[in-house]
């Protein structure tokens, strides 16, 4: 069976959505990312446009009225279920391995 598109996110991915939960421009869709991750997670512009095309071509997020020439995204509903499974599957893959990691302490 054909993998559905963006079944998982990759982490950069993730954040951007995480970002997205707020109407932004690119620079602050980078500095949410960065932001929210601790600074573990960095996207480049050319990464980020990437990405953000193609979470519009699938209807995950959606650009809005640009202000001054600028683009700005927030995430659609579509959007929104895709960042709450992603969450949920994380969440799943802690859980299974918490007892397993807990023992090798």
């Amino acid at each position: 069976m054909p993998r559905k598109a963006l079944q998982t996110l990759s982490e950069p991915m993730y954040y951007v959505l995480l970002a997205l939960t707020k109407e932004r421009y690119g620079a602050e869709i980078m500095n949410a990312v960065k932001e929210i991750s601790g600074s573990r997670v960095t996207i480049g512009p050319g990464t980020l446009y990437t990405m953000l095309d193609k979470f519009a071509q699938n209807g995950l997020i959606r650009r809005t009225d640009a202000t001054l020439g600028t683009k700005r995204y927030i995430i659609t509903e579509n959007g929104k279920a895709a960042l709450r499974e992603e969450y949920e599957r994380l969440s799943r893959l802690s859980n299974d391995g918490r007892e397993i990691m807990e023992g090798l302490r």
